[in-house]
């Protein structure tokens, strides 16, 4: 065939997919804000995608504090800036890694659990017996879980800040010998609100792509078990990538001016 063809099937198929993508993100975004809403199920996503995502957020924060903290230090001592460490510890766990750690960690455990749970409902007819049963799937389906991802995940990440904060107040302190009243008020002297809510922002937008893609694969699914098993790969995979490339743009929105 054609090289030109291939490449033009290719991009139309991407486009296709992106229609298709929107066209769902719409939907979901709609029926998350207008009743019914299933209170019990936005409860209960909330505990698997929030409590129970806790510990690996809190444990990939804190180690990546502690390796933050030592990284830093041996390239600073180099030029005798040992006492920026606080500072970068702080700003760049609240600004960028507490925010994209936590994302991609619920992206490879919630994307995939969605992607999975949702794509076995589609392939055993499930979701079509929902609609028999005049039950609308976007409503008791896939909102609870958009909404419950976009509104938890920047709870977890404040988690995550305060365990890698912690982890690099621990390596500083314990490790390297830093004065603990030193690191403690070198790191709130440079600490400005947008820094936090930047990277809460940034939580939401993730939460949402996290579970919008979960949802998307796993709706769309079909051809069995196969079928199921390529939704979940690559619910985690676009949700990896699409994390990446929203937090460049939105750090560049933030940050840009300064």
């Amino acid at each position: 065939m054609n090289p030109l063809a291939l490449i033009g099937r290719a991009f139309l198929e991407f486009l296709a997919t992106v229609g298709s993508l929107a066209r769902f993100a719409m939907r979901a975004v709609k029926h998350s804000f207008t009743p019914p809403v299933y209170i019990r199920q936005v409860a209960k996503q909330f505990v698997d995608i929030g409590y129970y995502s806790l510990p690996v957020v809190g444990l990939t924060a804190f180690f990546t504090g502690m390796v933050l903290a030592l990284q830093s230090h041996t390239g600073f001592s180099r030029f005798d800036a040992e006492s920026a460490i606080p500072t970068v510890v702080v700003l760049s766990m609240t600004r960028e890694l507490g925010p994209v750690m936590a994302g991609l960690m619920v992206a490879g455990r919630i994307g995939a659990a969605i992607a999975a749970e949702l794509g076995t409902m589609r392939v055993t007819e499930q979701i079509d017996a929902l609609t028999t049963l005049s039950t609308n799937p976007y409503k008791y389906l896939i909102a609870p879980r958009v909404l419950a991802g976009t509104l938890v995940l920047p709870l977890l990440v404040l988690v995550a800040d305060i365990a890698g904060v912690f982890g690099g107040f621990l390596v500083c302190v314990y490790d390297l010998r830093f004065n603990a009243a030193n690191y403690i008020s070198q790191s709130w002297e440079y600490l400005e609100t947008r820094d936090v809510t930047s990277g809460l922002w940034k939580a939401a937008v993730f939460g949402f792509i996290v579970t919008l893609m979960g949802c998307y694969q796993g709706f769309n699914s079909k051809g069995g078990a196969q079928g199921v098993g390529k939704a979940t790969t690559n619910a985690v995979v676009a949700a990896s990538i699409l994390i990446l490339i929203t937090d460049y743009l939105m750090t560049g929105l933030f940050f840009s001016g300064k």
